[in-house]
């Protein structure tokens, strides 16, 4: 049986939602990642009448998927079908969601489906408008690989035809963005694996700030790992990228133009086309969200979560999204019954690998001030700068078993 690290089950403890006998209602969740699965299933342990949205048969993980670019791992162990959530009770639409009226959710083929609470957890659309040269076709050339699946496997073919001596050129977007420390990660194993295979190469990131997540522990192991291979550039130093030409293979930036053999383009993100056409997106292409409920603070009665949502302190993760969506049920399955949500207290833990045997985390703890999310002072923290090589292997272990147990709880 698989050991579950202890700050995990911590977390399932203070984001799991009491059952609740028969609650009455209809409820519609839009989305089957890490956040609307695992709501659609607490909300079927508090005996409601759950529907599923979601065209996919099988969604495909973003967690790992950098193990994927880098040729650590299979891409078909990032896919986790949705069958076994109709098995689960609920009833499964495969359908996209492409509207949202007064108690309706209109579907693609224009049948509607009636709701009594909606929850949204539409992930995340890439911002085509907010990096010149860079749009859908420009992504067949530079690939963003944020959104798990084709484009991790382009990016990793990219890497694999590349010339020994080619130069890697990562381009990094301002906050707020799909799990922050992911572009930190996919840059350590992408410089693990030139390294490995291709040691005359070079990896350039261009960051587009200054401060980053586990920023001390990556630079750390960038330091001992990679010293010659990978230069980070900070916003301060002209990392910003300002502009690309897939044609000509180049990344500009406001200090000067980098030519790349092969160039991975994470753009700036907003909430998926449902939060907007829904108008639970406010100008800032994010989802303003009650802390205590998740019930959006732009159209009543209907919940967002996970990266769509604004969530405070509380990062963009699968982590944060899986926590999100318990409270989010517990909290709807109250407002059915006519009761107060309870202010609740949710966990992230956030692990990350700069090698294969080498992890790294960081956690908080959150609640509900001054209508966001707040951290929880003295609660959380970092791995420790001074780790030994047992530590960080073991990191990466409890990373591995992170990933197992939570698309267990939400695909089963």
């Amino acid at each position: 049986m698989m050991r579950l690290p202890r700050r995990a089950v911590l977390g399932a403890l203070l984001a799991a939602p009491a059952l609740a006998q028969q609650a009455p209602g209809r409820v519609v969740v839009v989305g089957g990642g890490f956040g609307g699965a695992s709501c659609a299933r607490a909300l079927r342990a508090e005996g409601l009448a759950v529907t599923l949205v979601d065209p996919a048969a099988t969604y495909v993980a973003c967690p790992f998927s950098n193990l994927v670019v880098a040729g650590m791992r299979d891409m078909a162990g990032q896919a986790f079908a949705l069958d076994p959530l109709a098995r689960a009770g609920m009833t499964l639409v495969r359908q996209q969601a492409v509207g949202v009226e007064a108690g309706r959710v209109i579907l693609a083929d224009g049948a509607a489906l009636p709701w009594d609470r909606l929850v949204l957890a539409p992930g995340i659309d890439l911002r085509f408008d907010a990096l010149p040269g860079y749009d859908a076709a420009a992504t067949e050339v530079m690939p963003h690989a944020w959104k798990a699946g084709p484009q991790t496997l382009l990016l990793r073919r990219q890497l694999e035809a590349m010339e020994d001596g080619g130069t890697v050129v990562m381009a990094v977007p301002a906050n707020p963005y799909r799990c922050p420390p992911g572009p930190y990660e996919r840059a350590s194993l992408v410089a693990h694996y030139l390294t490995t295979r291709k040691p005359r190469s070079k990896l350039l990131v261009l960051d587009a700030k200054d401060q980053f997540s586990k920023q001390r522990l990556f630079e750390q192991a960038w330091a001992a790992l990679y010293p010659a291979m990978l230069e980070h550039v900070p916003l301060s130093g002209g990392g910003k990228v300002v502009s690309v030409d897939a044609r000509a293979g180049t990344v500009t930036t406001e200090f000067g133009t980098h030519r790349a053999q092969v160039a991975n383009v994470i753009p700036p993100q907003r909430a998926g086309a449902i939060a907007v056409t829904a108008g639970v997106a406010d100008r800032s292409g994010w989802c303003p969200i009650d802390p205590i409920s998740f019930e959006s603070r732009l159209v009543p009665r209907v919940h967002v979560i996970g990266d769509a949502a604004i969530g405070g302190a509380m990062p963009k993760s699968a982590f944060a999204a899986n926590a999100q969506a318990k409270v989010c049920a517990a909290a709807v399955a109250a407002l059915l019954r006519g009761e107060a949500p309870q202010e609740p207290r949710l966990i992230n833990t956030c692990y990350s690998l700069v090698a294969p045997d080498y992890g790294i985390s960081i956690a908080g703890v959150y609640r509900p001030a001054n209508g966001l999310l707040a951290d929880i002072e003295g609660a959380g923290g970092v791995s420790p700068l001074a780790a030994p090589p047992a530590f960080r292997a073991a990191e990466a272990r409890y990373a591995a078993d992170w990933f197992a147990t939570i698309t267990a709880e939400a695909w089963g």
